[in-house]
């Protein structure tokens, strides 16, 4: 389960992540952190579309930048039918991972090879189709990452032949814990398998709840290097402690929403937190981009995404004043300086047409911009507070502690 999404898709990874000397216990934590996060971290984003669409109140004519990460929500995005989107990122896995979805949705011969792709993920008729269909229409670049081998010697596009989802530096900790789980004498499976809300309570509170009782999993999750494959660096490790009592009770409490707040029904995530992929059945959910009502309008307004490898300041600082209707950060500004978000937040302001929208989300529950940026900068905005915790309840990936929501006020 991931924390934060944006981590390598994060603004100025160096400069927000380093922020204590090299050489000290914090500094070292932050420059392993760096070091986990150069390949792919991300196979599905792990902020609700859904959410976001209702927040956003995304619309025609519209243009709508954002941190890319695993793509998935960049072409849910194109459900709204905006007129453009902007998805940056610093991570070049997923920038190819976004266009390889970009060219997946364009040039794949029907909607169900696009579901076996992606929903499934597991064909070897997937990399035959990628030969075929798919690495004509990559950039060189792009086509380089996925024809190329990982670490352990594996080429990369066989991933869609093997479960995609088990890889990534997400994947292989939700894999750990599941390993972890079973060593307990639990099956995570059997939360998929519920048929209601109070089966799901049931399985939480007496399968999951006493594992973080245990003097491992406690002595495990109270070290932040532990944590860096959900996606959360050493300063975001204490945000998200806050006035816990430690980490364990923090997790805790995040299972606990995803296991009895939603049905499992209704909520891919808990397949992927629970199972490591997508339902098989025909009624499995799913993201909007992979759902089959959605796939003609998406694959017809994929030419109206543009993917830059790039930082998301730098981008915003080269373009037009009031050029920019909707904005998203996913949880980056976690990681951020005080500089830093005013630097971010002088460009979104400078480039907002007027009802302009950011959405980002937060390890802690409150939103973090008061005291941050000045307060003339801030006051240029409204807080959507109420808002803000309805979204943050009806978040079904369960794992951040606040999603905020701001307006922009009338000049």
């Amino acid at each position: 389960m991931a924390l934060a999404h944006a981590k390598t898709r994060h603004i100025a990874v160096r400069n927000a992540v380093h922020q204590h000397d090299e050489f000290s216990k914090q500094g070292l934590l932050e420059r392993a952190f760096t070091f986990a996060f150069r390949g792919l971290v991300y196979a599905q984003i792990w902020e609700d579309p859904v959410v976001d669409l209702e927040a956003l109140q995304l619309g025609p004519g519209m243009h709508l930048v954002t941190i890319a990460s695993g793509g998935c929500n960049v072409l849910s995005y194109l459900t709204a039918d905006p007129a453009r989107i902007t998805a940056v990122d610093l991570n070049t896995a997923h920038v190819a991972l976004g266009k390889l979805k970009l060219a997946a949705a364009r040039h794949l011969p029907d909607q169900a090879s696009f579901h076996r792709f992606f929903a499934d993920a597991d064909s070897p008729a997937n990399v035959t189709a990628y030969k075929a269909h798919v690495a004509p229409h990559l950039d060189q670049v792009s086509r380089d990452y996925w024809e190329g081998r990982d670490p352990i010697g594996r080429k990369r596009i066989g991933g869609f032949a093997r479960n995609f989802y088990r890889r990534g530096l997400l994947g292989s900790f939700i894999i750990t814990g599941q390993w972890l789980a079973r060593a307990y004498g639990i099956d995570t499976r059997k939360m998929l398998a519920a048929k209601t809300l109070e089966e799901q309570r049931e399985i939480f509170e007496t399968s999951f709840a006493p594992l973080f009782e245990k003097k491992f999993v406690r002595w495990l999750t109270s070290n932040p290097a532990a944590l860096f494959g959900l996606g959360i660096p050493p300063a975001q490790y204490q945000a998200l402690l806050g006035d816990a009592p430690d980490m364990a009770s923090v997790l805790r409490a995040r299972l606990e929403k995803l296991s009895c707040d939603f049905a499992v029904s209704d909520n891919y995530f808990a397949w992927q937190a629970f199972g490591r992929g997508y339902g098989k059945h025909p009624a499995a959910p799913l993201p909007p981009y992979l759902q089959a009502k959605h796939h003609a309008a998406v694959a017809a307004r994929t030419d109206r995404v543009d993917y830059r490898h790039a930082n998301f300041i730098d981008f915003l600082a080269g373009q037009p004043a009031a050029s920019c209707d909707r904005y998203v950060l996913l949880d980056a500004q976690d990681w951020m300086t005080d500089a830093q978000l005013t630097e971010l937040w002088t460009q979104i302001t400078r480039t907002a047409r007027p009802g302009a929208r950011v959405l980002f989300r937060t390890a802690a529950e409150p939103t973090l911009l008061p005291g941050r940026i000045p307060d003339e900068l801030l006051a240029r905005w409204h807080y959507a507070d109420e808002d803000s915790a309805r979204f943050t309840s009806a978040d079904r990936s369960s794992i951040y502690g606040g999603v905020h929501l701001y307006t922009l006020n009338a000049a």
